[in-house]
């Protein structure tokens, strides 16, 4: 049945309209993007197919161009309007952590570093400098690969901390495995990395997994 012939109640945009992106679930959140279905399937059909096929709304985002080309009713177009629906996510909260002290927002700041790291298919290491008011001045990545492959070097983070005039800093890395927990590698890693803060006066206010949906802050589970 066509979304049209629903209750107005039942229908994805009017049911936003009236209770909140909130109360909509995943799928009719994807209809309202999609905006039209297929031939005998309706928008939310369709959405409910795309997670379906890619295990979660996450999996969806993550997917390469030609995977998600590749599903009927997909394409170049809709894959370039997905990842700018991303982008400005990832802007709007970037602006939000200048604005604001990262201390006062925290979920902003998960909020950032999940959208930036969630969705990279191999290990990324990023670090976010802050002033004095614990604002983001910047967000640089600094490293590339495995952790245990690609040495994030603490004198290197030191150098772009001094280069920002940082007051503080928190990093950031990504499990593309999607295991939340830290290996003894990124704890090492993470007292290095205060260790070589500390003899510039520079404080390493947390450090961040990113491992499918969840964020882990190191400071929160004890792990630094």
């Amino acid at each position: 049945m066509p979304i049209t012939d629903w209750p107005t109640t039942e229908r994805p945009r009017e049911k936003l309209l009236n209770l909140g992106a909130a109360a909509l679930s995943e799928a009719e959140l994807l209809a309202i993007f999609l905006r039209v279905g297929l031939p005998g399937k309706s928008a939310v059909d369709l959405a409910r197919d795309l997670l379906r096929h890619f295990g979660s709304l996450a999996a969806l985002f993550a997917a390469p161009r030609p995977a998600f080309a590749a599903v009927p009713g997909m394409g170049d177009a809709k894959y370039a309007q997905l990842q700018a629906v991303l982008e400005m996510a990832r802007r709007t909260l970037k602006e939000e952590l200048h604005q604001a002290s990262a201390l006062d927002s925290p979920s902003a700041v998960r909020g950032y570093l999940g959208l930036l790291l969630r969705h990279r298919d191999i290990e990324v290491f990023a670090a976010l400098f802050l002033d004095s008011a614990n604002r983001v001045m910047a967000c640089e990545e600094l490293a590339h690969g495995s952790l245990s492959e690609t040495r994030v070097y603490p004198r290197e983070l030191a150098r772009r901390a001094l280069a920002h005039n940082a007051a503080a800093v928190i990093v950031a890395h990504n499990h593309p495995s999607g295991r939340a927990d830290a290996s003894e590698a990124d704890r090492l890693l993470t007292r290095q990395l205060i260790q070589t803060l500390n003899l510039i006066d520079v404080r390493l206010l947390d450090h961040f997994l990113v491992a499918g949906p969840h964020v882990e802050s190191f400071a929160e589970r004890g792990w630094m």
